[in-house]
């Protein structure tokens, strides 16, 4: 899983890099045609992440339930993101791919729930999870750079 979580680690660093210099405005901005921002988006992964590797493994989540409700699929932007919103963000996606890494490689995940993705795909192991979580990530930068380009 080395290369995967190189991966991961690689694309949140891209992602990072797209979207400095962008405004707090810009961020925020639901750009015609789509139903949720930036910002959204770049919280949305690191929630994501969560919920497929530990929720599924049976651990603990690193955000409280409010959070995770604003950010997980199907939700849109509940308000308006700060510059201190987005500063966690950054810092979390950094943060919880390291964290992923470490945690595979002390064999924390012992156990894990199958679950079908909405993709069609069926996660049965927390390897599937991390490389389904590369697969929306890219989905998910894909729509930032996107978005980017349509303020």
């Amino acid at each position: 899983m080395e290369k995967e979580l190189n991966i991961l680690k690689i694309t949140r660093n891209n992602i990072i890099k797209t979207i400095d210099g962008l405004s707090i405005e810009q961020l925020n901005q639901v750009p015609q045609g789509y139903n949720n921002n930036i910002a959204w988006n770049v919280g949305h992964l690191i929630v994501t992440q969560q919920l497929l590797c530990y929720k599924m493994s049976g651990l603990p989540v690193k955000y409280e339930a409010s959070i995770i409700d604003d950010l997980k699929k199907g939700a849109s932007p509940s308000q308006e993101y700060k510059n201190i919103d987005i500063s966690f963000f950054k810092n979390e996606l950094l943060v919880t791919a390291d964290g992923l890494e470490e945690d595979y490689n002390n064999g924390k995940f012992k156990e894990f729930t199958p679950y079908m993705t909405s993709y069609g795909f069926e996660l049965k192991s927390i390897e599937d999870a991390i490389i389904f979580n590369n697969l929306h990530e890219a989905l998910h930068f894909g729509y930032i750079m996107a978005m980017k380009r349509a303020l």
